[in-house]
């Protein structure tokens, strides 16, 4: 079974560009590089990886080509465009030349705006995805879900896919409007979840597969075997025990899955939806 992690990240650690990693997490508070993640794969016999954007600027996205083009382990990046710039075409163009480039991601989350993906400009950019055959990776929140829906629903072709299935409030048990909005999202096809980050939305320090349960139940019922994928949400997942803990949980959980759904979750849903073949 070829196994993929389809969301990591990458970075040369900066306090000012990186503020969003405070001093309260101060594991994570270095550099995360490749040989690091590789030392893991080997490990786990994890075959490749999706890396995705953690800072919005272009220069990520070249140091991220470079990464990858140094580690064949990493079959693709999730990059960012500023998709409200009139320049958003060309951007594209410009980025359609280098295959490992699969799709894109903002940082909607921690924009101000709940609806900022309903901006007419925003809506622009993501009209010209699909044309060029990248997807979008969703980072948002439970309060996104509904606008979420409304983005989705006018763009039928355009592969979206929910990063760490809209972190849920596990830590909370927060979980009936969640699960509404969430199975309202999955409705439509075009729409993938990662099953990632999870475990920085529980306790930290004392979560368990348990906790995460009725939250995993939820999203594999509502996307069905065929529109989940696996990631770890490396470094970040640091935070709360570690890469082994959250893989070795999820293979506590898909352990009596048939063999074609564990394979489906474990890397063929992350290399079809990405095209990592392509």
């Amino acid at each position: 079974m070829q196994i993929i992690d389809a969301h990591q990240h990458f970075w040369v650690f900066d306090a000012e560009q990186d503020s969003w990693i405070t001093p309260d997490k101060k594991v994570i508070r270095r550099d995360f590089l490749p040989a690091e993640l590789s030392a893991i794969f080997m490990t786990k016999q994890i075959s490749g990886c999706v890396a995705v954007q953690s800072r919005q600027n272009e220069d990520d996205n070249f140091f991220l080509l470079e990464c990858a083009q140094k580690n064949a382990f990493i079959k693709g990046i999730v990059g960012w465009v500023d998709l409200c710039s009139d320049q958003v075409e060309a951007d594209l163009k410009k980025y359609s030349q280098y295959p490992l480039v699969k799709g894109f991601r903002h940082v909607l989350e921690a924009e101000k705006d709940l609806a900022f993906m309903l901006k007419p400009s925003f809506l622009n950019g993501i009209s010209l995805l699909h044309p060029y055959g990248f997807t979008y990776d969703m980072l948002i929140r439970p309060e996104h879900l509904g606008i979420a829906l409304q983005l989705v629903q006018q763009f039928p072709e355009q592969r979206f896919v929910i990063d760490h299935m809209a972190k849920p409030a596990i830590k909370n048990r927060e979980i009936t409007q969640w699960q509404r909005d969430i199975k309202l999202l999955a409705g439509h096809n075009n729409v993938y979840c990662k099953i990632s980050g999870l475990v920085t939305e529980a306790d930290w320090h004392n979560w368990t597969i348990q906790d995460l349960k009725p939250y995993l139940d939820i999203v594999f019922s509502a996307f069905g075997a065929d529109r989940v994928m696996y990631g770890s949400d490396w470094p970040v997942c640091n935070l709360a025990g570690g890469y082994e803990r959250f893989f070795d949980g999820l293979n506590t959980y898909t352990v009596n899955f048939s063999t074609r759904n564990q394979e489906l979750f474990w890397g063929a849903n992350a290399t079809k939806f990405y095209k990592l073949n392509d």
